[in-house]
């Protein structure tokens, strides 16, 4: 029996690791593993062994590993795309209401009353507080993924007028969104017309601070500012100075750091987005199965780096995976190691993403040590495995 090795990093919901059986060692002190499983913890001054065919985060955002660097070894990088998405979404409601009431301020303030008088310096302090309610609002909704489609649709049941913008929607993210959330064409279009705005995007070299003074001048006066998704979607200094001069009324982020602790309309949270056990256990259910599907059979779902790629359960004497950059005939040359053995392909795929690509095959016959060399060997190929 081929015994999987695992090592995990951070610790990773039980409910997760169960989905492993017998033929896996889990451990975060296993020293050649087969998969890494991860969480928050930063790879990217982490050595990978040969032995490492895939990492899998327990979670949607990737930026603590070295995407790049794992798909030039071959290294399938996997995470999970709407496993959070329900927590987050809880989490941006109550970022809605708490911009837009002063909850938060009010409760400090609660805090420092004494007396027997309670009552009447309630009544007395409470209008410092006031702020309006979310009805009739106009909420803008950057990013219309798993987590920005159900805000949007939240928002609509709170009788928010919602627009939505995202150039990359996928089609289940249409299909999901209510019919009463609106296109925005541009983002001038949601600065221009939104009160309240929530940024639901992946960070990105287009994305990068995109929320800076340029963008803040577009926007309408005591707008107020939503980010769950990173931190480095807005640019600091410019959030401050749009602050101090009330362009941003409120600006709720999920990201603390120095620039901004302490700064008058700004409501840090210490990166809850998550943080709720059956987002945990939804995550690593999601990535576990990832996971056991790409060792035991060698099928790629949800991958950052590599195309999706599946072609079921092996139903021959042998099936080999390819990692391999996408360049021109690659195929004919895997190919011709095979026929040169007289090995007859039952079944192959070969799907490819940007610089990259993977083949799956069956073949009927076992195919020798020696052709699993030469494949290879052959230039762009990035790792090979014998399933």
């Amino acid at each position: 029996m081929n015994i999987y090795q695992i090592k995990t990093i951070n610790k990773i919901s039980k409910k997760g690791l169960d989905k492993f059986g017998a033929d896996y060692l889990i451990s975060n002190e296993v020293e050649e593993p087969d998969a890494i499983l991860v969480r928050s913890a930063s790879m990217h001054d982490m050595d990978f062994p040969a032995s490492l065919h895939c990492i899998s985060r327990a979670g949607a955002g990737v930026n603590n590993i070295p995407v790049e660097k794992c798909a030039e070894k071959g290294i399938v990088v996997f995470n999970a795309p709407g496993a959070n998405a329900n927590a987050v979404k809880e989490l941006a409601i109550a970022a809605l209401l708490i911009s837009s009431r002063k909850i938060v301020d009010g409760i400090l303030w609660t805090k420092t009353l004494s007396g027997n008088d309670i009552a009447k310096q309630v009544e007395k302090g409470k209008s410092q507080f006031v702020g309006p309610e979310l009805k009739g609002k106009v909420l803008g909704v950057l990013g219309l993924g798993a987590i920005g489609a159900k805000v949007a649709n939240t928002a609509v049941n709170l009788d928010m007028e919602v627009l939505g913008y995202d150039p990359f929607i996928s089609i289940d993210a249409a299909w999901g969104l209510s019919t009463s959330v609106k296109r925005a064409k541009d983002l001038k279009t949601i600065f221009d017309k939104c009160d309240y705005i929530t940024l639901h995007l992946p960070l990105t070299d287009d994305t990068n601070e995109m929320l800076n003074k340029e963008t803040f001048v577009q926007m309408r006066k005591g707008v107020r500012i939503i980010n769950l998704s990173r931190g480095e979607l807005v640019n600091d200094d410019d959030m401050k100075t749009a602050l101090e001069e009330g362009k941003v009324y409120s600006y709720v982020t999920d990201f603390p750091d120095e620039k901004l602790l302490n700064v008058p309309g700004v409501i840090s949270i210490p990166h809850l987005g998550a943080s709720t056990p059956e987002s945990e256990d939804n995550s690593a259910v999601m990535v576990a199965m990832e996971t056991k599907d790409f060792l035991e059979n060698g099928n790629i779902k949800n991958s950052v780096n590599f195309p999706n790629c599946e072609m079921g359960i092996c139903e021959t004497e042998h099936r080999i995976t390819i990692a391999h950059r996408n360049i021109p005939k690659m195929l004919g040359r895997i190919s011709s190691v095979l026929s040169e053995q007289g090995a007859n392909i039952a079944n192959m795929i070969n799907k490819s993403r940007g610089n990259y690509a993977y083949t799956i095959i069956d073949a009927e016959e076992i195919i020798t040590s020696e052709n699993v060399q030469k494949i290879q060997d052959i230039e762009g190929v990035l790792k090979v495995r014998v399933i």
